[in-house]
């Protein structure tokens, strides 16, 4: 590390988070370290902030959805993990599909979804969310031309209605770059604890890239709308993308903490 520290840089690693950084470390690299502490500082602010949301939430009586879609791999399952980390768990719940029954498929498309969404001093977390039949189904020929058409011409409405019966919705879209991802998915397979992450699916995203890129643009065109836009985040970088997810909402949703 070629300049000097300030004084604040040098509090924060040889704080507890610092030091414990520090040592994590194989070799010595403070840029690194302080870079991590800097991270878990603001990280730790805005999670606190995230509890004040909570909190007018439940007093309140709002319900709060938030979409996470993006390529596999992309980061949306740590975000999450970040954002609902020191949140109340009796007043928010994550929600990841598995695949639909067979009374699922014979019913309605979103009515499996209408099922998860928040009560009254909820919040409700999509990991991956009714927008499966807009990139991830055709492009894997899990549906319908037919099915897909009719979903994409029902979805803004279907938005519409959450929005008009007083529910915050917001849509993020976790953006990263094939090489990235290919990266990651390296890192999975070869960690004993995430191999589990692998599915068929993922393993055939490489290849299909360009299929995913042309539904997502579709998707972009078509659902990107004046009452519920999209928020692309920059996902390279998982912890910036973290932080900038966490910002958005608080910004977005329009709370008042009071004790």
């Amino acid at each position: 590390m070629k300049r000097d520290l300030t004084k604040k840089e040098v509090e924060l690693i040889n704080s507890k988070q610092g030091l414990e950084a520090l040592f994590r470390t194989k070799s010595i690299n403070l840029e690194k370290v302080l870079s991590k502490v800097l991270y878990e500082d603001e990280l730790k602010s805005l999670q606190a902030e995230l509890i004040k949301l909570q909190t007018w939430v439940i007093k309140n009586n709002k319900k709060i959805v938030v979409i996470f879609e993006g390529r596999d791999a992309a980061g949306k399952g740590g975000a999450i993990r970040r954002i609902t980390e020191h949140l109340n768990p009796r007043h928010y719940r994550i929600t990841a599909l598995n695949i639909p029954t067979e009374d699922e498929r014979n019913q309605w498309f979103l009515q499996r979804y209408i099922n998860h969404l928040p009560k009254p001093g909820e919040m409700v977390f999509f990991d991956r969310s009714w927008y499966n039949r807009a990139i991830v189904e055709p492009v894997n020929g899990f549906c319908t031309e037919e099915e897909y058409k009719t979903f994409m011409t029902q979805v803004n409405e279907f938005e519409k209605m959450l929005i008009h019966s007083d529910t915050f919705l917001i849509k993020f879209y976790f953006s990263i770059t094939k090489k990235e991802q290919a990266k990651r998915f390296k890192e999975i397979k070869r960690s004993p604890l995430k191999r589990w992450k692998m599915t068929p699916v993922d393993e055939k995203s490489q290849e299909l890239w360009d299929d995913y890129t042309y539904y997502k643009k579709a998707m972009f065109k078509k659902t990107n709308t004046e009452h519920v836009p999209w928020t692309i985040v920059d996902a390279n970088k998982k912890v910036n993308a973290r932080l900038e997810t966490i910002k958005h909402i608080l910004k977005t949703i329009p709370y008042k903490y009071t004790i």
